[in-house]
């Protein structure tokens, strides 16, 4: 089959219109960045296994009625997504101290956090993500008020949901990133989850000996990247003891 026509590239995904009204294809690449861009790279097998380990996700939250993008995997690296109005926020929630905030506040890496936090980043590679507040959200119309009660809500639940499925499989979900969307049908409209849920946008800890197993290996040049994708994979239960390799396509592929 031709490809489709792209209507879109990222840091670490491609979207094509889809075969269908109000879809898209979203293909998943090896290609990473760190620090705005400034850091690149490639790691093998990357998309593959963020395809998987998000399809994987996604479907679970679905399961418990948490809305998103997700429709189906289509093959090893791409899945078919609905196609919805991207609010311009990266929303971060931090359950224990690491990354910027440990830089930004002066609290050591690790340190657990007296509650979940949620900030905001306004998105914008030129300007490079900067943090914002929710009176700059709704001054200048990039979300609403009642859209940020629903992120808030659906943020905390992703959380909860994914800290207790991480923990299950020995890992510590320290801090992650989500992004939201409009969903419209006809005049309805809801807040949904979309872009991705994997190593590339999570702080993923070893319980045990807190062994980072996501994309801060490629950041601080740790080594042993892919490999820490493909254990949150195996540890999930999504990657065949043989590896990448053998990831087959969803059964329900045509």
């Amino acid at each position: 089959m031709a490809r489709r026509r792209q209507l879109y590239e990222g840091k670490a995904k491609i979207l094509f219109e889809g075969p269908e009204p109000g879809t898209l294809v979203q293909y998943f690449k090896d290609d990473a960045t760190a620090f705005n861009a400034q850091k690149k790279g490639v790691i093998t097998g990357k998309g593959v296994l963020n395809n998987r380990i998000s399809e994987y996700i996604m479907m679970r939250l679905g399961e418990i009625g948490v809305p998103t993008h997700f429709v189906r995997r289509l093959n090893m690296r791409e899945q078919l997504i609905r196609e919805v109005e991207i609010i311009p926020l990266e929303v971060v929630v931090r359950n224990v101290a690491a990354g910027q905030m440990s830089t930004r506040l002066g609290i050591a890496e690790g340190t657990q956090l007296p509650r979940s936090i949620i900030e905001y980043y306004y998105k914008n590679d030129q300007l490079g993500d900067p943090m914002v507040a929710e009176e700059h959200i709704t001054a200048f119309g990039w979300a609403s008020v009642q859209d940020l009660d629903d992120i808030m809500a659906l943020a905390l639940r992703v959380n909860d949901f994914c800290s207790g499925l991480f923990l299950g499989v020995g890992i510590r979900l320290v801090d992650f990133k989500l992004e939201f969307g409009r969903l419209w049908d006809n005049e309805e409209m809801r807040i949904v989850v979309a872009d991705e849920i994997s190593p590339d946008s999570c702080r993923l800890w070893d319980v045990k000996t807190n062994e980072k197993l996501d994309k801060d290996r490629f950041r601080r040049d740790l080594g042993k990247v892919e490999e820490a994708y493909q254990e949150v994979a195996r540890r999930l239960g999504i990657l065949p003891e043989a590896g990448v390799r053998d990831l087959k396509g969803p059964e329900t592929m045509q």
